[in-house]
């Protein structure tokens, strides 16, 4: 029986080292299971609490999600390092079950209630001594990267919304630029979600416990957001080519690229290089209701809607299936073009403020749903 505790204690200290350098230590985004079965275990039970009240609700509920994944975290890993090494102290030693479990938990937490003199377990207890302030020690230096991060992040979403509405829209950014005369601002836009889409691409693949963060406001989120900047720009390069700014093309790569490395990450199965003609989920229909509304606010295409349609579905199919799923997967708002969620949902279109010019000014230009 000791041999079989001191076997399985070993394995339970060597998963949770595992886990706990390939979470914190290695810069790599290296999958833990312990990781992602209570992000999936959290997500459900919030999920279920919040269900039936929309998606004001879900948004409440999943607010508690990374707080209650870093708790969660930590309480795993020191729960089964006391595990381990109340197992390995019952082997090598003739003390009882929870005698054995007692001293693991003092030395553990460097409580020293239960130390005794006996020379042989001496080297156990010095090294869960020192396991316990070491785990809260790199959990603790783990907070200031994950914030940082979500600072620079949510800086950048909150910059868009004046852009982009709430909930982003990409043929909405295009829209507001047009109808306030400030189109020439787009390449700045474009440039600004390129660095931020690489930013992403490493830090939430390196710490995809980043995904669980949502943002100040329910209505705002930085992946939909992503998809709406990278589908204003695959708009502009499919309806004017000519005009359309190098910074585009940048933006899309970027965005795919970062998309499809946090999709790696949490081993979110993808298309690495889908044909252009691959299928995509959104329609013709809703793209030509969308060129209609740019239509109206001043935007000239030099590609007729037939024309441009091919060349839209070719930037986007490289980034819908995998933006699709983790809009899905981190319950983000359901913005329209961003796909079905794991609740009962409609896609909310964004507000466009009123036009308070004096005088005539121009129309107001209702989004299109869809």
């Amino acid at each position: 029986m000791e041999w079989i505790s001191g076997v399985a204690g070993g394995l339970v200290l060597v998963l949770v080292l595992r886990s706990i350098l390939r979470t914190l230590v290695v810069p790599r985004g290296l999958y833990s299971v312990l990781v992602y079965r209570l992000w999936s275990t959290l997500r459900r039970v919030l999920c279920l609490l919040a269900h039936r009240g929309g998606y004001r609700a879900i948004d409440r509920a999943q607010t508690w999600l990374a707080p209650l994944m870093l708790v969660g975290m930590l309480a795993a890993w020191l729960g089964g390092a006391f595990l381990g090494f109340g197992m390995l102290l019952y082997a090598f030693s003739p003390l009882s079950w929870s005698t054995a479990f007692r001293e693991a938990g003092s030395s553990l937490f460097t409580l020293g209630f239960a130390s005794g003199a006996r020379l042989r377990l001496s080297a156990l207890d010095f090294v869960a001594a020192a396991t316990g302030p070491v785990v809260i020690a790199l959990q603790i230096a783990y907070l200031p990267t994950l914030y940082a991060a979500y600072n620079r992040r949510e800086l950048e979403v909150t910059l868009l919304q004046s852009r982009a509405g709430e909930p982003a829209w990409g043929p909405e950014i295009l829209a507001r630029q047009w109808l306030v005369d400030t189109e020439t601002a787009l390449p700045e836009l474009y440039r600004a979600w390129e660095r931020l889409a690489a930013d992403m691409g490493e830090s939430h693949a390196t710490y995809p416990v980043l995904l669980a963060f949502r943002s100040p406001r329910p209505y705002r989120s930085w992946l939909v957001g992503l998809i709406a900047v990278m589908d204003a720009a695959a708009m502009q390069l499919a309806l004017a080519p000519g005009s359309a700014p190098p910074a585009a093309r940048l933006v899309l790569r970027a965005g795919f690229t970062a998309l499809r490395d946090i999709a790696a990450s949490v081993r979110a199965t993808f298309e690495a290089d889908p044909a252009p003609d691959a299928p995509i989920h959104l329609t013709y229909a809703e793209f030509e209701a969308a060129v209609a509304m740019l239509e109206r606010t001043g935007f000239r295409a030099e590609r007729s809607t037939a024309e441009a349609w091919p060349h839209f579905h070719g930037w986007r199919v490289n980034y819908e299936a995998v933006a699709y799923e983790l809009c899905r997967r981190c319950d983000a708002v359901p913005a329209l073009w961003t796909g079905p969620r794991d609740f009962p949902s409609e896609p909310i279109p964004p507000r466009r403020p009123v036009d308070r010019r004096p005088g005539e000014g121009r129309p107001e230009v209702p989004p299109a749903h869809g």
